[in-house]
């Protein structure tokens, strides 16, 4: 996937047909032992910075990833305001890039950075999304703005516990509007992130992205409309160096909706807005963080069948605590 912005220099470099793939590395991948092992020769490379980033330790298990680098403790990214990762581009095959997908143990998982020079390219970075991250804004609906929660929702209770972690360089930014669908959310997000420096980008895709008119036809192509806009999304992203985190949709109790601005809810919508989510993300190296478990089937914890209780915000907050942390 490779984006374009206006007015800046084009986000990949002119592409090999022989080896299309470029994948940023500062660790073990540029020790000429570790690729011949993996590729069955050294390949070739270019210096690059990654800025926004530092390094922390990642303790290994995996005997066969300990046999292949020598090492039982590897480097991975953390975000760090102002710092910078210095390493090597690798071009790579398609058969190079599963080789190194293969090598890299279920603590990475590859995704897109920009490099320091305005390039786009791959890197491996902690499977777990927010465990990384130190600036984070949120956008969204209703439910990622918090209503029905004087607490202010499971994003009020995120910020919270990610602030106390490190009060000097964490922030979160809730920019949620209630009634928003991603069409809203991917036109009014690039505006909004400049001046918030944000290293993370936490879409809650809510509700109203699967709603039906009460009347006339259903349109039929909805999930097109929602493709186009997570490409948006994750451009926006990109052109700040942020992560793209999707979070929904939430559980809908049917039975318990009603008509809202002219819209209806149904849990089949939801349950098709969920498997397409989970699979975009999955086919175009974007974190999910799927928060539909933890108000399934628990009425109690929905106060019209849409909205969590203050309740619910709490068992989505731990929830999504759990995943990205």
């Amino acid at each position: 996937m490779i984006f374009h912005f206006p007015g800046r220099k084009a986000l990949a470099p002119e592409v090999n047909p022989l080896r299309p793939h470029t994948l940023f590395s500062f660790g073990t991948l540029l020790d000429e032992r570790v690729q011949t092992s993996l590729f069955g020769r050294a390949v070739p490379s270019t210096p690059a910075s990654l800025a926004g980033h530092t390094t922390r330790p990642l303790p290994i298990t995996d005997p066969a990833v300990i046999a292949t680098s020598g090492l039982d403790v590897h480097l991975t990214l953390a975000r760090k305001h102002g710092s910078a990762v210095e390493g090597a581009v690798l071009h790579l095959t398609d058969d190079d890039l599963a080789a190194a997908d293969a090598y890299e143990v279920d603590d990475y998982v590859r995704r897109r950075v920009l490099l320091s020079s305005g390039e786009s390219a791959w890197a491996y970075l902690d499977a777990k999304p927010l465990r990384p991250a130190a600036r984070i804004v949120i956008v969204g609906d209703s439910i990622a703005y918090g209503r029905c929660d004087p607490d202010g929702g499971w994003a009020a209770r995120l910020a919270a516990t990610h602030i106390a972690a490190n009060e000097t360089e964490h922030r979160v930014f809730n920019l949620a509007v209630p009634g928003s669908t991603l069409r809203d959310v991917s036109a009014q997000t690039p505006a909004l992130l400049a001046p918030r420096l944000p290293d993370t980008l936490l879409v809650a895709a809510g509700i109203n992205d699967s709603a039906l008119p009460l009347t006339g036809p259903a349109p039929e192509d909805w999930l097109t409309d929602i493709a186009a806009s997570l490409r948006a999304l994750a451009a926006t992203a990109l052109s700040h160096n942020a992560r793209l985190v999707v979070a929904g949709p939430t559980w809908v109790d049917e039975s318990r909706t009603h008509a809202y601005e002219g819209l209806r809810f149904t849990q089949d919508r939801a349950l098709a807005l969920r498997a397409f989510l989970r699979d975009w993300c999955a086919d175009h190296h974007v974190d999910h963080l799927d928060v539909w478990e933890p108000l399934r089937d628990n009425a109690g914890l929905l106060v019209d069948g849409l909205h969590p209780t203050a309740e619910g915000h709490q068992a989505l907050h731990r929830h999504l605590y759990a995943l990205g942390r």
